[in-house]
């Protein structure tokens, strides 16, 4: 199973505590003692387990059009006016902690901006949650300026981002993590946009779910 970029001391620290206490438990000669050791072992091995399905990255069959960003279920859809993309839809897709958390380009695209705001750690299922920390890519591409926001939530204390400045990135691309749980947004010029090919509360998968389809 192929794992997320950054997971490798996150999993390690875990596995390394399990087998410490793991350790404790079969040298100490105390039934009392015992027990509580072998609780605290079955709690880091549940931990490690946790962080393996977590830090999951698998390999997927990019979809058409513009595809999703991250795993999850679509929470909103929205048309607004947007400062960097101007007249455009939004698509916000919500991250469950069992999702993959890994995030992908949605379209081809040059990486001309990266802003991080840090912020609060509200839930990222909540509308105040446009307070909380985020980093914002702001991305050129053959339909023009579209941007990504990652947004991190309640557990998720760190995006991890994988891409800089300049970058040229191809659809489907890994371009970062959002630790433990959190909210994509997703931001396309409504103009040249033909159809959006998901509703709220649809599940969708990064990379491999067409969100939305391009004009001819």
């Amino acid at each position: 199973m192929r794992l997320a970029r950054g997971s490798a001391s996150w999993i390690l620290s875990s596995l390394f505590l399990e087998v410490f206490f793991l350790v404790l438990f079969v040298i100490c000669s105390d039934d009392k003692v015992r027990s509580a050791l072998f609780f605290i072992t079955c709690l880091w091995f549940c931990l490690t387990i946790l962080f393996f399905v977590f830090f999951r990255d698998p390999d997927r069959s990019i979809g058409s059009g513009i595809v999703a960003c991250a795993d999850g279920i679509i929470r909103e859809i929205t048309k607004l006016d947007d400062e960097f993309v101007g007249k455009c839809v939004m698509v916000s897709t919500f991250m469950n902690l069992y999702n993959v958390h890994v995030n992908r380009m949605p379209i081809d695209g040059r990486i001309v901006d990266i802003k991080h705001y840090s912020g609060l750690h509200l839930p990222a299922f909540k509308k105040e949650s446009e307070k909380n920390e985020r980093l914002v890519l702001v991305i050129d591409s053959e339909i023009g300026i579209v941007k990504i926001v990652q947004i991190a939530g309640t557990l998720a204390r760190r995006i991890v981002s994988y891409v800089k400045k300049g970058d040229k990135m191809k659809k489907g691309e890994r371009i970062g993590i959002i630790r433990l749980g959190s909210r994509v947004d997703v931001y396309l010029p409504v103009d040249e946009i033909k159809k959006v090919n998901v509703k709220v509360g649809d599940f969708v998968k990064a990379g491999a779910d067409t969100i939305a389809e391009v004009n001819d």
